[in-house]
């Protein structure tokens, strides 16, 4: 079957993300495992195992004492896929599971990677943690508020370790650009940016409605989300632009972005936020979320603006993705691929200076695995039982999925909405205030 240019820029994509972690073949990578003894063995499943939740896996995988044991998938030709590159990573053939739940059934689990699609990631955390299972769940922590909300108070109640997939916490680039943001030297912070321009991101051509394909429990994948019929627009990697199961850019890539600005800034909950935007690149395609917003948001003594945009790579600075911190001595702007600070100038007696010292790009490391990074970190906070060690615990996941939300209810809303942090409410809008919920449906019951 002929591939379209669509399918082609996600598995580059992809692809892309791999080269970027710098993982090792799989035969090489069970070449280079030490032998563990068994009482030292962390035994890991996998709910979701297409595309990060593989990539995931694949970090732990680097871990010696990480084994591999189960996989949870809706689609039979992923989970013979992953079965198989398992077997290559560690010599022996995982159990399989269609059902998350039979999965976390298993004694023999100690933790879970959570790689669903985001609306599944509330039922799945809060049934793995009650379970006794750790937890890695990919970002955005949930697809509503009241779902991270919910999930905090569950990590709490069962005193499970859980880590939130928003591995930027464990660069070491940015943990050095934060300390610069944190050490004073740029001045008063006014305002920081964050951006993501997505130029690989094309139109998502208009399909029918067809038949699921086979193999695949389509009803399960529905799980809580509105029954539909099957369409492969929303299926795999494009659920992401669909509202029934996840917001769009904002909450895909904007937890990474929000994340580093408000940990940086010491920030949680904004008193503010509107948004402005929609499908106006595309305005025909088959996706729902926007393909171009603003969202403004007012915290105490700074603003955040986020920017994203799909179909070019224009970003601010002349970078895709970043976070600029804007200062009234300098500018730090910091992203994937390093950081830099650009002074603010100033004229005495006529002379032209610089208002603090010009930092020239500080590039990551060459062969930094960040991915990897993460996962060390997470297995280094199970062994040790301490969710304090955790770069991205689940407080800090729902700190950057909420305000991700907020984002999108401002834009849904189309107008300026206040928040009360305090009763974890927006001020005197009933409309605004039911986008905080999740809906559930097709039997499914929210967690209690």
């Amino acid at each position: 079957m002929k591939s379209s240019r669509r399918s082609f820029v996600q598995l580059g994509t992809l692809a892309g993300l791999g080269t970027f972690f710098n993982f090792l073949p799989l035969e090489a990578l069970a070449a280079t495992r030490k032998t563990i003894s068994a009482n030292d063995k962390i035994q890991f499943g996998v709910i979701g195992c297409n595309g990060m939740g593989w990539s995931n896996m694949r970090a732990h995988l680097s871990i010696d004492q990480v084994e591999c044991i189960a996989l949870c998938d809706v689609d039979d030709a992923v989970l013979e896929r992953r079965a198989n590159d398992v077997q290559k990573a560690r010599g022996k053939r995982p159990q399989l599971y269609k059902d998350y739940r039979k999965l976390l059934e298993n004694k023999d689990i100690d933790a879970v990677i959570i790689g669903s699609p985001d609306h599944w990631h509330c039922l799945m955390m809060t049934d793995a943690v009650a379970a006794g299972k750790h937890v890695y769940v990919e970002k955005p922590l949930a697809n509503s508020i009241e779902e991270c909300q919910l999930m905090l108070k569950a990590a709490q109640q069962h005193q499970k370790i859980v880590q939130v997939g928003q591995w930027q916490r464990s660069g070491a680039h940015y943990e050095r650009a934060i300390e610069v943001v944190r050490g004073g030297s740029l001045g008063q912070i006014r305002l920081v940016k964050v951006w993501a321009y997505q130029g690989w991101m094309k139109p998502v051509d208009v399909k029918p409605d067809a038949t699921a394909p086979q193999g695949v429990d389509y009803k399960m994948w529905l799980g809580p989300a509105k029954t539909r019929a099957f369409n492969p627009n929303r299926f795999h990697f494009n659920f992401r632009w669909f509202w029934d199961y996840a917001g769009g850019l904002m909450t895909d890539w904007g937890v990474h972005e929000i994340d580093i600005a408000l940990y940086a800034m010491g920030a949680t909950a904004p008193k503010s936020v509107m948004a402005s935007g929609g499908k106006l690149a595309y305005p025909n395609d088959a996706s729902e979320t926007p393909d171009t917003l603003q969202a403004v948001f007012e915290y105490e003594n700074f603003n955040m603006l986020w920017e994203h945009a799909t179909g070019i790579d224009g970003g601010n600075y002349g970078r895709t993705e970043g976070i600029a911190f804007i200062g009234n001595n300098g500018t730090l702007v910091v992203n994937r691929q390093g950081w830099e600070i650009i002074p603010e100038q100033m004229t005495e007696n006529g002379l032209r200076s610089y208002k603090m010292p010009s930092i020239p790009k500080q590039n990551r490391p060459g062969n930094a695995n960040y991915l990897q990074a993460h996962a060390r970190n997470f297995v280094e906070a199970m062994e040790n039982d301490k969710p304090s060690l955790l770069k991205c615990g689940i407080e800090s996941g729902s700190v950057a999925a909420i305000n991700a939300h907020m984002g999108n209810i401002a834009f849904k809303t189309g107008r300026k909405i206040y928040w009360n942090q305090k009763n974890k409410q927006f001020v005197n809008d009933a409309e605004a205030n039911a986008l905080i919920h999740a809906k559930y449906h097709n039997g499914w019951k929210l967690p209690k």
